[in-house]
Parts: structure tokens; sequence; C-alpha cells
């Protein structure tokens, strides 16, 4: 009678580091296209008493492949015969933004603006309740409200008490584990209007930017005014934008506006995340059918003009109003509800697409210091 225990162990034993991480360079992540070892996703790897432990660290805890990944890595240890596994699942986002600009924001790992060509199409509801949907998979996230004209922020979140000033920093309201700032706390106190030539704008948001304790943040959303005025400008030429999400609505109208944002992020270099259509129908409640009140297309035809992703669709519905009016948006106050799982299916797709920029950029910057690194020794040879 054989001792399976001590046969497991022997089998085990057999198998070397060496082959387990040649077994997991077959797997590839399904979004960034590279194996999880070169990538840098497997950590700590041992074999300790017939058992095989390792951590999976993954680029994003918002990943949508995540599950997909940590199966295949469990099915591939499953293929060496290893079924004692101690596997540990984490997950670290990777940065979007160029490590020779650290020295402003340097605890912020991506910031990602929400841009329009166009007021009244859902920008800011789509801010809140994406910083809102990332929160929730357990990111670290703060929310800028650079609509020094018409913030909405604070009503959107239930939000009243100003910011407190600490050791000359301004400390952001936290709001459901999300840290937010906004001209509107300060017009709460004044009650005056937010009446501002462009410079001074420009001025407010690069003093949100440098003046605001954030700390560090896995994302720093930031809903930005509409238009292609002071502000976006000031953003694109102060700090490293991971990249811009643009919001419009189906009709023509807006994706005429919306085009000219594109055009002017592409001219300054931002990387375009992609698009997110707002109000794209609406859904009937006796016959489920979807009813296009301003048409369709818009934001499909901006992806495919420019060849960038189409995010998704968000619909026209009374509950997302209406939850952002009493301060409790939809993705929180709903949670199971249709509209809050777009908001999180999108907030995943979003978070996907800043790994591969990061991705991409960390390319770009082990190119050029290789590049670097050879133009020093010929010159010295």
């Amino acid at each position: 009678m054989y001792d399976l225990n001590i046969l497991w162990k022997s089998t085990i034993s057999m198998v070397s580091i060496e082959q387990i991480m040649a077994k997991l360079q077959t797997i590839e992540d399904p979004e960034l296209h590279k194996d999880i070892v070169s990538m840098g996703m497997i950590k700590d790897l041992a074999i300790n008493d017939g058992k095989v432990g390792f951590t999976l660290e993954l680029t994003t805890p918002a990943c949508p492949f995540n599950s997909e990944i940590e199966e295949s890595v469990r099915n591939s240890m499953m293929d060496l015969g290893i079924k004692d596994l101690d596997l540990k699942v984490t997950a670290r986002v990777m940065e979007g933004r160029s490590i020779s600009m650290d020295e402003l924001l340097p605890g912020v790992k991506n910031i990602l603006a929400i841009a329009s060509g166009k007021g009244g199409v859902g920008k800011t509801t789509v801010s809140v309740n994406l910083a809102l949907a990332l929160s929730k998979t357990g990111a670290k996230v703060g929310l800028l409200d650079a609509d020094i004209y018409g913030p909405s922020i604070p009503l959107m979140l239930g939000l009243k008490n100003a910011p407190e000033v600490v050791n000359n920093k301004i400390e952001p309201i936290l709001a459901q584990g999300v840290k937010v700032i906004s001209m509107g706390f300060f017009y709460e106190q004044s009650q005056q209007a937010g009446i501002y030539r462009g410079p001074i704008v420009a001025g407010i948001v690069k003093q949100f930017l440098t003046d605001v304790n954030w700390g560090d943040l896995d994302y720093l959303i930031i809903d930005l005014p509409p238009g292609t005025g002071d502000a976006p400008l000031t953003l694109a030429q102060t700090i490293p934008i991971t990249g811009i999400i643009i919001v419009t609505t189906p009709q023509d109208v807006a994706m005429n506006v919306a085009v000219k944002a594109v055009g002017m992020f592409n001219k300054l270099n931002v990387p375009i995340i992609g698009v997110i259509e707002n109000m794209s129908y609406l859904e009937c409640q006796h016959c489920n059918n979807k009813i296009n009140i301003f048409g369709t297309g818009g934001g499909k035809k901006i992806s495919d003009q420019f060849n960038v992703p189409f995010i998704g669709e968000i619909p026209l519905h009374q509950q997302i109003m209406s939850a952002s009016d009493s301060g409790n948006p939809v993705t929180i106050a709903e949670p199971n509800d249709n509209q809050a799982v777009i908001f999180d299916k999108i907030s995943r797709t979003v978070a996907g697409r800043i790994s591969i920029i990061a991705s991409e950029l960390q390319e770009q910057e082990k190119t050029t210091n290789e590049q670097s690194k050879e133009h020093q020794s010929v010159n010295t040879a």
C-alpha cells in the first residue's frame, strides 16, 4: 500500500522553481499582451516542505481580466502536478506618468481627465460615478472638480463642509473613500458667483493640483470644464496626464464639438483613453425596448474617426439623475442596479486601458534609457 502523501510530496520536490516560472511565462495578460513573468506579476516564489507558494500581483484591482488570469495560474500549476498551492492575489496599480515628471504630485500614479466639447452631456456624473466605482475595487482615488464656473461635485456627493488647511496644505474632503476638492466648497462659504477670467481659472486649477494634500493615489480623476479653454490647456501643459476620457451624447451637435476636444489633446500629445457616450438611450419600462431620444452613434463615430476605444454607453435614466441630486450617486445608492453595473464595467475597462498606457510608457522609457547608455558608452570608448 503506497502512502499517497509521500508520493505527492515526491512529485512536488521534482518540480523546480525554473520549471514553475517557465510554465507561468506561458500565461499572457489579455490586455497588455505580455506574459505575467516579464510583467513582474509573480512575487516571492518558493517551494517549502512540498508546498509551492507565491504572490500574483495584478496590474490594477479593477482589471476586468483578474479572475481569468488567476484561473490560468491555478490551472498551470495543476498541469505541473502541483495541487498544494499557496497563492496570494494582490494588485498594484501601474504608474502611467513619466518618471521624469515626478516632482509634481509624486504620490499620484495616474491622472485621468474627463473632458467634453460642450456642457450638459453628463461629464460630471460620469466623473463622480467612475471615481466611486474605481474606489470600490480597492484603488486609492482622488476627484478634482476643475469646473470652476459651475462646480457641482459637492452637491452630487452630499458634501457641505469646507476643507481645512493643515501645514499650508488644503486637506481634501473624504466621500465614500474618495478624496475630493472643488471650488464649490468655497462658494458655499462666500455665496459668490464663479466669475473669473481665463488666467485666474488656470491658476485655481494649478493650485488645486499643487496645494492640496492628495497623498498616495492610484488614480486622480479631474472633471474638466467643458470646451477647450484655459483650464484644460493649463492641465495638459503643467502635469503629465495619463490619459483623457471624452464624454459625449449621441447627437451630431455634441459629437461635432467633442471632436474639437479630441483634436486639442492630440495636438498636446495627451493619450485618449476612449470615448463614453452618455444618455445613449431610454429603456422603456413596459417593453424593455431602447428608445434613441437623442439619435444614435455619436460616440462610435468619434471612436472610429480618431481610432480610439469606445468605452461604453450609459442610458438616460431617471434614477441616475435623482441619485446625483440627492447626494448619493447610483454607484453607491443602488450597487446592484443595472445603471451601477454599467459604471462598474466602464471603470474596469478604463483601468485596463490605463494599464496598457502605463505598460507602453515603461517600454518607451526602458528603450530611451538603453539608448542613452549605448550613447554614453560610445562617447567614452
